[in-house]
C-alpha cells in the first residue's frame, strides 16, 4: 500500500527461549520470516527489502548467537542506519532462565549451538548470555518464556507487534474444555449445548474444517442460532474496544473435544468478521497440539 511504512522486526534472544515459535507468531500477523539470518547479511537484506516495499511491507529475521561477536555487535547500529533510511526498525528479545533451557534440550535432545567437547550446556548458556547482553538492553521488548507454554508466547508476541495505530487483531480459538481454558482470553462461549459429531460414529474423525461435519451441524437450527448470537455480540462490541485504542482480543470458543463445534464456529466468526476487522487469526489448539 503506498505510504505505508516498511516495518522490520528482528528476532533474536538465547538458543531454546522460543524465537522459532516467535517467527511463527509474526508469519501469522503477515510477515515475511527468515530464520537463523547471519547478522553480517542484515544491511544487504534490509536493501532488498528496501527496493521491493509491496512484497516486504512486514519483514521478521530471526539472528542467534553464532554471528560473530562484532557482527552482534553491530545490530543496533544497522538498525539505526535503517530507521534513519525509513525502516520502522524493532528488536524482539526472547529470554528464559537456564533450569527452564536446559530442561528444553534436554527434552528436544537437541544440541546447544555454542555446546562442544570442550563446553558444556550451562556454560554454552552463560557465553550465550554474554554475547547477546548488548541486544537485550537495546531491545524493544523482552519476553521472558520461561514458565509459559508455546500458545501463551504466541499470543504475547502477537500482543507486542500490535500497535493501537494499526488495525485490531482479534483472535479466534478453539479448545475442548475438558483440556482447561485457555489463559489471557477476554470472550468465552460455550458451545457444549449443541448437538455433539463425535457421537455420529462417520464423523468421529473428521475435523470442524471437514465439509460432512460442516454440513451436519448446519442442519440444526441451534447451530445457526448460537452462530448468529455470537457474531451479533462481537460485532456490536468489539468496535468499543478498537475505539478505546485496545490493540489485541482473544475470543474462545469452547466444546467437550475441541475438534468439531468449537473448531466449526470459529472459522465460521472468522469469516463473519473478516469483512469488519481487517486481522482475524484462528488457533485450533487441539488441532495444532
Amino acid at each position: 500500500m503506498p505510504g505505508t511504512q516498511q516495518t522490520l522486526v528482528l528476532v533474536t534472544g538465547l538458543s531454546g527461549g522460543g524465537k522459532s515459535t516467535a517467527l511463527r507468531a509474526l508469519e501469522d500477523l503477515g510477515c515475511y520470516c527468515v530464520d537463523n539470518l547471519p547478522a553480517a547479511l542484515l544491511p544487504e537484506f534490509a536493501q532488498q527489502i528496501k527496493i521491493n516495499p509491496a512484497r516486504y511491507s512486514r519483514v521478521a529475521l530471526g539472528v542467534d548467537a553464532r554471528s560473530p561477536g562484532r557482527d552482534l555487535e553491530e545490530i543496533p547500529t544497522w538498525l539505526e542506519e535503517l530507521a534513519a533510511a525509513g525502516l520502522k526498525c524493532q528488536l524482539l528479545f526472547l529470554t528464559a532462565d537456564v533450569n527452564a533451557i536446559i530442561k528444553r534440550f534436554s527434552e528436544t535432545r537437541r544440541r546447544h549451538p555454542l555446546t562442544s567437547d570442550q563446553v558444556s550446556l550451562p556454560q554454552a548458556i552463560e557465553r550465550e548470555q554474554s554475547l547477546l547482553d548488548g541486544l537485550r538492553e537495546k531491545a524493544d521488548w523482552v519476553i521472558d518464556t520461561s514458565d509459559i507454554n508455546i500458545h501463551q508466547l504466541r499470543r504475547q508476541v502477537w500482543k507486542c507487534s500490535g500497535s493501537e495505530n494499526e488495525t485490531m487483531t482479534i483472535v479466534l480459538e478453539s479448545f475442548a474444555f475438558k483440556r482447561g481454558v485457555p489463559q489471557d482470553v477476554d470472550f468465552i462461549f460455550d458451545a457444549r449445548i449443541l448437538p455433539n459429531p463425535h457421537w455420529v460414529e462417520s464423523l468421529r474423525e473428521h475435523s470442524g474444517m471437514d465439509q460432512p461435519v460442516k454440513d451436519w451441524l448446519e442442519k440444526d437450527s441451534s447451530v445457526k442460532g448460537m452462530l448468529t448470537d455470537i457474531l451479533h455480540f462481537l460485532k456490536t462490541w468489539l468496535p468499543e474496544f478498537q475505539r478505546s485504542q485496545r490493540s489485541y482480543v482473544t475470543v474462545g470458543i469452547g466444546c467437550t473435544g475441541g475438534r468439531h463445534r468449537s473448531v466449526y464456529l470459529v472459522d465460521q466468526l472468522a469469516s463473519g468478521l473478516g469483512s469488519t476487522f481487517g486481522r482475524v487469526l484462528i488457533h485450533h489448539r487441539e488441532l495444532q497440539a
